[in-house]
């Protein structure tokens, strides 16, 4: 059965604030307009309905109005609904942010049909305070010193054991058998056999790993060890154990030469040395401005929301909730709903997240900032560059209006953050590259 729109020019409207931005508003329309509309519809009914009995088209009205009025109404008072209240909205000028809540009014009155829209409205937005946002813009640089640094990482993972006929000092990585036991009796967890643990390297509890120091290869040596009080194993954390640990290996950690060899084992087959720490220090740049890009709009986001400070409506903060709780439940790869985050532990963030939008929209119309197409182009391509045929991803990308959409909404709150940055107050703090990307 088609439904048509239902359109009324007496709505008679009562709005009522009931406390921040929730509003709760009274709609009577007259009976006599949804009587007319059930008698027009089910009159289109007549013509083609078939009931026995009755030639199509000649089924009369009582007999119509006895199968079909119940459910014409209920289509007709639903459109009514609808179009009365979206009526009323733009009648009282309120911009309604989420569905409804409707309840059905019996006034006592048969000439008006009535009901109750309870909802909330979307907040007013002064906007101002640019230049009184202040953000503390690190200035940092890559030295000689941090590009030594990584290379030494490098090393570290290119790094080889030889073992030694010598007692094991800080370290050294050494293979051990040991077992455990707690008042006399083994415990879980307790044994275990060739196991490898760098000495001094934090891989065992304290009272352990001392005890591996000064031991070498057949050595044996019994130790008391007493887990900590927030041990992650509920059952043992606090208590006091016994461990018998035998030493079969000992062994020295050696690292590369750097030289071209090492330089050709990061694909650097020309320029040795030289153009691996020129690679390093390129990519190290890379990092630190993508950092800097993130904390600087941390920053001035921060700075815009203390300036502007904004009540959210609840309906959008629980729809942003749900959007996290189900990213979040992707990326842990959850599809029982029963073990998702809970909700309660995104609501923070949803809420700033909320508030962020709305003062970025505002920001948007107000200025009349346009996408630059010519970023989101260059955003594609470096998304693309990722993949084996770079052409056929970009295509892909470009035929997506999800994630097109994703993209340029990137781009213009990139641009927003720009303009914002131009205006606020920029305090330079000096900081070694280790401190800052830490």
């Amino acid at each position: 059965m088609s439904v048509n729109a239902v359109t009324s020019n007496q709505v008679n409207v009562s709005v009522d604030a009931k406390g921040g931005l929730e509003r709760s508003m009274t709609v009577r329309v007259p009976t006599a307009e949804i009587e007319q509309e059930v008698g027009i519809r089910l009159a289109k009914v007549g013509k083609t309905v078939r009931l026995k009995g009755f030639r199509p088209g000649k089924v009369p009205a009582k007999v119509l109005r006895q199968h079909y009025g119940g459910q014409v109404r209920k289509e007709v008072v639903g459109d009514v609904i609808r179009s009365s209240l979206a009526q009323a909205l733009a009648q009282e000028n309120l911009n309604a942010a989420g569905g409804p809540s409707i309840e059905l009014l019996n006034e006592g009155d048969d000439s008006h049909f009535s009901y109750r829209a309870t909802f909330e409205i979307y907040p007013e937005i002064a906007l101002g305070g640019f230049d009184e946002i202040s953000i503390e813009a690190p200035r940092v640089q890559v030295g000689e010193a941090d590009v030594d640094s990584v290379i030494e990482k490098l090393r570290e993972q290119r790094a080889h054991w030889h073992a030694v006929e010598r007692k094991a000092v800080s370290g050294d990585r050494v293979v051990v058998d040991f077992n455990g036991t707690i008042s006399g009796e083994p415990f879980e967890g307790g044994e275990g056999k060739d196991v490898t643990i760098v000495v001094g390297g934090g891989q065992v509890i304290e009272d352990f790993d001392k005890a591996l120091k000064g031991l070498a290869a057949s050595q044996s040596r019994s130790v008391k060890v007493k887990f900590p009080k927030d041990y992650p194993v509920e059952a043992l954390a606090g208590k006091k154990a016994v461990f018998e640990i035998t030493v079969k290996r000992v062994e020295e950690k050696h690292l590369p030469e750097l030289n071209d060899a090492f330089a050709k084992e990061f694909a650097v087959e020309d320029g040795g040395l030289a153009k691996l720490r020129d690679e390093v220090r390129a990519n190290m740049q890379r990092e630190l401005a993508a950092r800097k890009k993130s904390v600087e709009k941390r920053r001035v986001l921060d700075g815009l929301l203390e300036a502007n400070p904004l009540d959210v409506p609840k309906a959008l903060v629980e729809d942003e909730v749900a959007a996290m709780q189900a990213n979040a439940m992707r990326q842990l790869r959850i599809e029982d709903p029963e073990k998702a985050p809970p909700r309660g532990s995104f609501r923070e963030g949803a809420k700033r997240r909320v508030a962020l939008a709305l003062l970025m929209q505002e920001i948007i119309r107000r200025r009349d900032i346009k996408v630059d197409t010519t970023r989101v182009d260059e955003r594609v391509n470096e998304l693309a560059a990722a993949y084996e045929q770079p052409q056929l991803a970009a295509r892909q990308y470009r035929a997506s209006r999800e994630l097109m959409a994703q993209l340029e909404s990137g781009v213009l709150e990139d641009q927003v953050v720009e303009a914002l940055l131009a205006e606020a107050r920029t305090i330079e703090k000096p900081m070694s590259f280790q401190e800052f990307m830490q």
